[in-house]
């Protein structure tokens, strides 16, 4: 059996950069004609000058919550918002959704018509599953997208799926010893409440050999636990936005990123990439002409890593999930958010990087930007304390320090009062 899904996740890496970059210009000129808040968003942009990263980089970052925005504040008259390409009669795309899918928000996205419209077959692959395997799919069925997600997935890989949802531990653990699947698809944190159960009540789970799981973190504990009773875990990472966006392999160094993805690193608050190896915030720009989302932000902290995958795929990887990059806090009844912490930064070239920490009681909050910066602080602090004042509307101490001193965690906004 061979270890890769397809011939893609061994090529050259700057043939991959070349035909990524080539069908960018015309990912962004299809979202300006298919959809109309992506247009609206991209007014005046020149789609064929966008085919590089540093192009892609100046256009706007569409982040979650104003996505949900932008879906309330016209769902009377598309539920999405105008960034669908597609959907049913009586939207201003009267066909081509197959599914549509209800998010906590709510968000509403769509499902198209191509097969594996997710691309979550290559994790799948990747956690060891074959055509002809049974995969017992414990993801939701219904409103949210995950189970459809997965199946879809799985189908691609050639797979027969058990369609086992949420819950009911009892009746999933039966279907487990009577249908004998290969593998489990699903959160980690319910396979191991099916192992313990089995366990408990001497069920034979033995058939259960690999995983993939997604959803919430796959501690190595969890992982390492799992393998001491014969299954072999393996995560994914995706969004019901961009689907899949990178997949474990099993070198089980970081997350390597999916074929038809480009991902960039950003400081949270800001669109700017980071540096290899910092910790910064995940944007997606997939190449998915139904749901042509142009640089999405999905909220959730990685980095990315140097070097190819030791298992010969050649895409970049990344460290996998590290946290949320909605960091916004109250301080002192009002708001303060990440881009305004950047904005601070901005306003001063010499500084490097910026880290509000918020420290006291609650009704006493207290305000320290910390900064790395180039060149002697002479007169930076008071400079940074009055652009503090006149962004955030609330007064700030500075504090200077040597470059390399904050930590490399992606945070922009550090709230360590207390609560108790």
């Amino acid at each position: 059996m061979t270890a890769y899904y397809d011939d893609l996740e061994t090529r050259d890496p700057a043939e991959r950069e070349r035909t990524l970059m080539a069908a960018l210009p015309g990912q962004v000129a299809h979202a300006q004609r298919a959809s109309r808040a992506m247009a609206e968003r991209l007014a005046g942009v020149d789609a064929a000058s966008i085919n590089s990263r540093a192009a892609l980089a100046r256009l706007p970052v569409l982040r979650k919550h104003e996505l949900l925005e932008h879906q309330k504040a016209r769902r009377a008259q598309d539920p999405f918002g105008g960034y669908s390409a597609i959907g049913w009669r009586g939207l201003q795309r009267p066909q081509g959704a197959r599914r549509v899918f209800q998010s906590p928000g709510p968000i509403y996205e769509p499902e198209g018509t191509a097969g594996d419209y997710w691309r979550m077959a290559r994790a799948i692959y990747s956690a060891g599953f074959r055509a002809g395997d049974l995969a017992h799919c414990s993801f939701s069925y219904h409103l949210t997208p995950a189970g459809s997600m997965m199946e879809s997935g799985a189908h691609a890989v050639g797979c027969t799926t058990f369609a086992g949802g949420v819950g009911n531990t009892e009746l999933q653990l039966q279907a487990v010893a009577d249908l004998r699947p290969h593998g489990y698809i699903g959160t980690p944190s319910f396979l191991k409440i099916l192992v313990e159960k089995a366990a408990e009540t001497g069920t034979p789970i033995a058939s259960l050999t690999k995983a993939m799981v997604g959803g919430e973190a796959f501690t190595p504990s969890l992982r390492d636990w799992l393998r001491e009773r014969g299954i072999d875990g393996y995560q994914s990472y995706a969004t019901a936005e961009a689907g899949l966006i990178a997949y474990e392999t099993t070198a089980r160094e970081g997350l390597v990123l999916d074929e038809a993805v480009i991902v960039e690193i950003v400081r949270p608050g800001t669109g700017d990439p980071v540096p290899v190896g910092e910790v910064g915030e995940v944007v997606v720009t997939v190449l998915n002409p139904d749901y042509p989302l142009v640089r999405f932000g999905t909220g959730d902290l990685s980095a990315l890593m140097p070097g190819a995958c030791p298992t010969g795929r050649t895409n970049t990887r990344i460290r996998g999930w590290l946290g949320r990059a909605d960091q916004t806090a109250k301080v002192r009844g009002m708001f303060v958010h990440p881009s305004q912490v950047a904005e601070v930064a901005r306003r001063h070239p010499e500084v490097r990087r910026a880290r509000l920490v918020i420290t006291g009681e609650m009704a006493n909050d207290h305000m320290t930007l910390q900064v790395e910066a180039d060149g002697p602080p002479d007169g930076l602090g008071d400079a940074l304390a009055s652009s503090i004042r006149d962004v955030t509307k609330l007064r700030g101490e500075v504090e200077v320090v040597p470059l390399g001193t904050l930590p490399n965690d992606g945070k922009v906004i550090e709230d360590a009062r207390r609560y108790d």
